[in-house]
């Protein structure tokens, strides 16, 4: 059945790349070639001129941090895109043929990386030479990363909605199919808005060390598959050990802090013109990155216990680890499974009773139910820990930033602790 499904995506994916291939051919035969739309174009180091006449740099990134990230640090000096839709888990999008065309036509693009993109892998993989995006930048590459763990109490799990990387003894690295179950989210009609997976800025309708098709890599923060490969240990039998990482390195506000310091490198990089802007803006964002940080560390160092409960998956290990908290959860960051076995909730529940924890966490675009269960059982108060991976529709017409969901994490976090 699993088999069946993961088959059925892939020539899902397949199929659509074919209309992409044959749409672009038409456009091609019906429109100038992008580069040579603005009389100076050949001084300008952007791809061209949308269909509207804007010059400006076209940057789609496939996640909200980013997104929100870039907006804060350029403004209105590029057209940004977000690639995912608002209300939708990353771990289950799938791309449109309208994905894939926005995808192409970038002048950046910014992406996670890991395995919850590996569709992206498959979409840039379609692309003639010299057709997809102008650069492509991994945010993965450009931090340390850790595993992911399974602590005490905590299921496995059987499912991810994505390939495991496999690295064999010749340091090769392989994506391997998913060999998985559930793969269907629950999300409503509103979230979901699957016909329109594309997000822009200007319409509020609105993807680790870097990663280039031109010369662009930065040698300073580039390291590719081939030195990750040097992190597996080899098996006796010649196989590869499989090590997944965990992917949501933006959860930590000194992560995110690096992150931006990239970004706006690239930025500036590829829009010599803003450089100086780019470089302020990013400067007093990292100011209010650190401030964060001291909140989160203040908040911490009063706390009457380490330990944190999540009735939910568990996608923070950056932000635990920088922070030095425990925490108990009933699936890892990266898992599909929705609802814990009984053994699970006993366990959780039993652990929020023994230590005395005031509050018990679930995540944003999930079910709280699980964390209700606890609460009622215990007393403990269901709060919102937010990764800030993606936000509501709602959210994200209003102008809801990044800095603002990790200020109400410093407030939840400290009932949590108290």
């Amino acid at each position: 059945m699993v088999k069946h499904k993961n088959e059925f995506k892939c020539k899902w994916i397949s199929w659509m790349l074919a209309f992409l291939i044959a749409f672009s051919c038409v456009l091609t035969a019906c429109t100038p070639r992008r580069g040579t739309a603005s009389s100076d174009s050949s001084s300008n180091p952007l791809k061209g001129a949308d269909a509207s006449g804007d010059t400006r740099l076209n940057v789609v990134t496939t996640l909200f941090p980013y997104y929100d990230f870039l907006r804060q640090i350029a403004g209105d000096s590029i057209r940004l895109t977000m690639v995912v839709p608002a209300g939708m888990d990353s771990h289950s999008f799938e791309p449109t043929p309208a994905d894939m065309i926005t995808i192409q036509n970038a002048d950046l693009l910014v992406c996670n990386g890991g395995t919850m993109e590996q569709w992206l892998s498959q979409v840039l993989d379609s692309f003639g030479e010299g057709t997809g995006p102008k650069r492509v930048v991994t945010m993965m590459d450009c931090v340390d990363v850790v595993q992911e763990e399974i602590v005490e109490g905590m299921e496995e799990g059987e499912a991810h909605d994505h390939g495991h990387m496999h690295v064999h003894a010749d340091g090769t690295v392989h994506a391997g199919d998913h060999d998985h179950e559930s793969e269907d989210h629950a999300h409503s009609e509103e979230e979901h808005e699957p016909e329109d997976h594309v997000y822009s800025e200007e319409e509020h309708d609105t993807e680790e060390h870097i990663h280039s098709e031109d010369e662009h890599d930065m040698e300073d923060v580039a390291v590719h598959d081939e030195d990750h490969a040097q992190e597996y240990l080899d098996e006796d039998d010649g196989h590869g050990v499989e090590i997944e990482y965990d992917e949501h390195i933006w959860t930590s506000p000194v992560n995110a802090k690096k992150l931006a310091g990239v970004l706006a490198e690239v930025l500036a990089q590829e829009d010599p013109a803003h450089a100086a802007s780019y470089a302020e803006n990013c400067a007093s964002y990292q100011d209010k990155l650190t401030e964060l940080d001291a909140e989160f560390r203040e908040v911490v160092s009063h706390a009457k216990r380490r330990l944190v409960v999540f009735g939910d998956k568990f996608p923070l290990r950056y932000f635990f680890d920088e922070y030095g908290l425990e925490y108990r959860a009933a699936f890892s960051g990266c898992s599909t499974d929705t609802e814990p076995s009984a053994k699970t909730i006993a366990y959780l529940i039993d652990k929020v009773r023994e230590e005395q924890i005031s509050a018990v966490y679930y995540l944003e675009l999930s079910s709280p139910r699980v964390a209700e269960i606890i609460g009622e059982e215990t007393g403990a108060e269901p709060l919102l820990f937010h990764s800030c991976h993606n936000v509501t529709r709602h959210q994200f017409d209003s102008g809801v930033t990044y800095l603002e969901l990790m200020e109400q994490n410093v407030k939840n976090l400290k009932k949590g602790l108290s």
